[in-house]
């Protein structure tokens, strides 16, 4: 017997706008739909236009800082930091093992929430995986580490430009809003990942000295010849005196929104230049790609006092992280063709997620041109009535799920069901920051175990995990993530949180 195949993503996509089509030619008032499946894919393309360029834009500029090894050199000199620890008692008594799963998960669980890291992991549980052996742990620990924090994170993301950014946007939510609760939930997920991860490397843990010292001498002396200083010089010179202007003329005009608050923080931007400064300086005197570590950590902290105190939007955060990618570039020494290069590589690399994007949005076009999205939206809120708010939002968040199974791409996900879960959630009376959350929840969590997802299977081959194993092992976890990504998102509907 043929072993069932999970369709190409874009078969998946053209099929349910045909449909929809066909949805316009059964549904009472309907206007029927024909060719328009085809020219739908146009012009969801030109409703997204704005969405595509800044996922292509951020993928390349991100591409470009990655391509500099700066991230790796910053993961490499805070294992070897955290060895040198060995010799405090205190630490010895915690567990060396211990405070290095724990802060390496913060790290890149923060990385998966502010940024989004996937595909990146796949780089990096290489190089942790021997990591966790050599503190005589197994290779899950490793992949725990790295894979299964960054996802955590990114399902419970504060910044994530490829979920918070789109979804919000195609809501009509202002970007990032309803940050603080978020922070909360990432913490709790976070706590809830750590505790369980710790419970079971001590499980696992192995009396392996001699190979662990092996391991830990060779992962403690991997380091990469740096870059020439002379470029990060320069362009921390022309940078200084860019934020300085920048402050100069912008300071005055600086309040922070936080929820129904607003702030008025002038010095906000002088404190930061002078970090800034600070921080660059330091970070040089180590090694250029310390300090392109460096520019990519304050791109997201301007970014956020620019959304929270400007009201910038995707034009602005586009022209910061393209700046980003050019400067970091510059800094490491590449040419202009290389700036380019790297960036249409890194552009190329998430092209795919940018025309699903525009594919999707090719449903919600037949829809309502079709005249038939508030009949089926009707019909919905009917059929969930008596479920009450609750019932209706758990019904999102478990659509969510099941979808996230056979779409993993976030972006895909947020063109297909946004525009259809948003204007429904304002039929049963959940707010819009809700459906968002569980959006969020619904992508995240299953990401780490369907076989669907290109990361994952990666990762898996990388750590020479068979997939079965692997399900054995996660699927308990998963299954209590995704009941407290329900017992989170139930505060929503009773409490007055900041920004729902």
């Amino acid at each position: 017997m043929k072993q069932f195949k999970v369709p190409n993503t874009y078969v998946i996509i053209f099929s349910v706008i045909a449909l929809c089509a066909l949805s316009t030619w059964l549904v009472p008032g309907g206007n029927p739909q024909t060719w328009q499946i085809f020219s739908a894919l146009y012009e969801g393309f030109s409703q997204q236009a704005g969405i595509i360029a800044f996922v292509l834009i951020i993928g390349g500029a991100f591409w470009v800082v990655n391509s500099t090894k700066a991230v790796d050199e910053g993961i490499m000199s805070f294992i070897s930091k955290v060895h040198t620890l060995e010799r405090y008692s205190m630490v010895r008594r915690l567990g060396v093992g211990n405070i290095v799963i724990v802060l390496v998960m913060l790290l890149f669980g923060l990385f998966g929430a502010v940024f989004g890291m996937s595909e990146e992991t796949i780089a990096f549980v290489a190089v942790v995986i021997p990591l966790a052996k050599s503190l005589g742990y197994d290779e899950i620990v490793g992949v725990c580490m790295v894979y299964v924090a960054a996802h955590v994170g990114f399902a419970g993301a504060m910044l994530n430009p490829f979920t918070i950014g789109i979804a919000q946007d195609m809501s009509g939510l202002p970007l990032f809003s309803g940050i603080e609760y978020r922070v909360f939930c990432w913490a709790v997920l976070m706590v809830v990942t750590i505790a369980f991860v710790l419970y079971y490397a001590s499980r696992v843990k192995r009396n392996t000295a001699f190979a662990a010292a092996q391991e830990k001498k060779e992962i403690v002396n991997e380091a990469s010849e740096d870059l020439p200083k002379s470029n990060a010089w320069i362009s921390f010179a022309v940078l200084t005196v860019v934020t300085v202007l920048f402050s100069v003329f912008y300071a005055q005009g600086c309040s922070i929104k936080l929820g129904q608050s607003v702030y008025d923080a002038p010095w906000l931007l002088w404190v930061v230049e002078a970090v800034f400064v600070l921080f660059s300086v330091l970070s040089l005197r180590s090694s250029v790609r310390m300090y392109i570590l460096n520019l990519l950590m304050f791109t997201i902290v301007y970014m956020v006092i620019g959304v929270m105190g400007y009201g910038w939007y995707l034009p602005e955060i586009c022209a910061l992280f393209m700046a980003l990618g050019v400067v970091a570039g510059f800094a490491a020494g590449y040419s202009a063709d290389n700036i380019s290069k790297e960036f249409i590589a890194g552009a190329k690399d998430i092209f795919s997620a940018a025309l699903v994007i525009g594919f999707a949005a090719g449903i919600i076009v037949i829809l309502k041109d079709g005249q038939v999205i508030d009949t089926m939206l009707a019909s919905m809120a009917a059929a969930l009535d008596e479920a009450g708010r609750a019932g209706a939002l758990g019904s999102m968040y478990g659509i969510q799920t099941f979808i996230n199974l056979f779409i993993p791409s976030a972006s895909a996900k947020a063109a297909v069901t946004m525009p259809i879960m948003a204007p429904f959630s304002d039929m049963i009376g959940v707010s819009r920051q809700a459906t968002v959350l569980a959006f969020q929840f619904g992508d995240g969590f299953t990401n780490m175990i369907t076989p669907c997802s290109g990361v994952l299977m990666a990762v898996l081959s990388v750590a020479r995990i068979p997939y079965e194993k692997w399900f054995k092992w996660v699927w308990k976890f998963i299954l209590a993530l995704i009941v407290l990504g329900f017992l989170l998102l139930l505060p929503t509907l009773w409490l007055d949180l900041p920004g729902f």
